[in-house]
C-alpha cells in the first residue's frame, strides 16, 4: 500500500483527521506501521481485532501531550521517582491482535514489554475503543485528557476491563486536579517551574 491509496496527504494538515478501515489484517497493520511511521510521526495508528484506525495529530494535540509530559516527569523528579519513557512509540501484540502507539507513556521501575501508564489526548470523538486496545496490551492505567481535564482509568485485577480512578495507584501522591491547572498554560517552562514550587510546598 502506499499513501496515495490511503489518502494520507504528502503533508500532514494542522486539525486532527481520523480514517478507520476495516478488515485488515496483521501482517497489513505490520506492514503499514513499518512503511508510515518513519515518514509521518504526527501519524497514530490503532489496531483492534482487524479494524485499524489512522489519525493525524494536530499542534494542539502534541502542544497538550508535551506539556502534561513535562508535568508528569517533574511530578517524578520532585518524589524522587523511578519513573521511565517510552514517549509515543508502538506497542503490538498479535496474539491479541492489539496496537497503538500512545501520545505518551511510562514504567514504573525498569522498561517493560508494555509501559505502565499511557497517556492519551483525546481532542474528537469517534474511531477504536482505546481502551479496549489498552486492555489487551495489559497496561495498567490509561490517562485521557479530554475537555479540559485528566480522567485516570485503571485495569481491574481481573485484567477484563478498566474502572475510573480518583487517583492514579501507581502514583498515589499525583493531585491530577493540580497537574491539570498548570497545563493550559501558554508558557510551558513556567508552567513546570511554577508547579514544581507548587509540589514543594505542598504535605505529602
Amino acid at each position: 500500500m502506499t499513501a496515495s491509496l490511503l489518502n494520507i496527504p504528502p503533508s500532514l494538515p494542522s486539525a486532527e483527521q481520523r480514517l478507520v478501515l476495516e478488515g485488515v489484517t496483521w501482517q497489513q497493520y505490520e506492514a503499514l506501521v513499518t512503511l508510515f511511521m518513519n515518514q509521518f510521526p504526527a501519524l497514530r495508528m490503532t489496531y483492534l481485532e482487524g479494524s485499524l484506525e489512522l489519525m493525524t495529530t494536530s499542534p494542539e494535540h502534541e502542544r497538550l501531550k508535551t506539556i502534561i509530559a513535562r508535568l508528569i516527569e517533574a511530578f517524578a523528579e520532585e518524589l524522587d521517582l523511578d519513573l521511565n519513557g517510552y514517549g509515543s512509540a508502538t506497542f503490538r501484540q498479535e496474539a491479541a491482535a492489539r496496537g497503538l502507539e500512545p501520545d505518551e507513556c511510562y514504567c514504573l521501575g525498569e522498561l517493560q514489554a508494555v509501559p505502565d501508564i499511557a497517556l492519551e489526548i483525546a481532542l474528537t470523538s469517534g474511531g477504536l475503543d482505546k481502551l479496549k486496545v489498552y486492555q489487551g496490551l495489559g497496561v495498567k492505567e490509561v490517562w485521557f485528557w479530554e475537555k479540559q481535564q485528566l480522567s485516570l482509568y485503571g485495569l481491574t485485577e481481573t485484567g477484563e476491563t478498566y474502572e475510573a480512578l480518583e487517583r492514579s495507584q501507581l502514583l498515589p501522591k499525583l493531585d491530577v486536579a493540580l497537574l491539570a491547572s498548570y497545563v493550559e498554560s501558554s508558557r510551558q517552562t513556567q508552567a513546570v517551574k511554577a508547579y514544581r514550587l507548587a509540589l514543594r510546598e505542598s504535605v505529602f
